[in-house]
């Protein structure tokens, strides 16, 4: 009888071993909860809401002034630093009625100094083209490349 018992006690130590190790994701996302991961979709969320609410403003100021984007092609007659990035982020918000901007947080890794948040967003627009109202929607993947300072976050590349 003790033999029986044997294999059953072996599958419930490793039951309960590999349910003490699961880890905890932040609700909504695919990101392990920690308090530096939280604190990060935390500034990311202020990034969604400032595109959400077309704020070239607020965008702007969570900009680094080092900021650079390669629009992620291999040329770069389309790069852009951050004295470009207002003027981009204006034309494309100028003939936006309304936004809805959602973001699908997927991941969060250091490296050399930087962090990146990557995630998948869906983006819904309507906008006006020959006086009729249309809408769009955008689906993809992105990058978010954030640098930590005194009070936080900036975004270093990924706007």
């Amino acid at each position: 009888m003790t033999r029986s018992l044997l294999p059953v006690l072996i599958s419930s130590v490793v039951l309960f071993s590999a349910v003490g190790c699961t880890k905890k994701f932040i609700p909504n996302t695919e990101i392990e909860d920690t308090d530096e991961n939280r604190e990060i979709v935390a500034f990311c969320e202020r990034y969604r809401h400032a595109v959400e609410d077309m704020n070239v403003g607020l965008l702007m100021s969570l900009a680094a002034p080092r900021y650079f984007d390669n629009n992620g092609t291999p040329t770069g007659d389309d790069d852009f630093d951050r004295n470009g990035l207002e003027e981009i982020l204006a034309a494309k918000f100028k003939s936006v009625k309304a936004m809805r901007y959602e973001i699908r947080y997927r991941g969060i890794f250091e490296s050399h100094g930087a962090i990146f948040v990557e995630y998948t967003f869906n983006m819904s627009f309507q906008y006006d083209v020959e006086e009729k109202s249309k809408w769009a929607n955008r689906t993809s993947d992105n990058r978010l490349e954030l640098e930590r300072v005194d009070d936080g976050f900036l975004i270093v590349s990924g706007m």
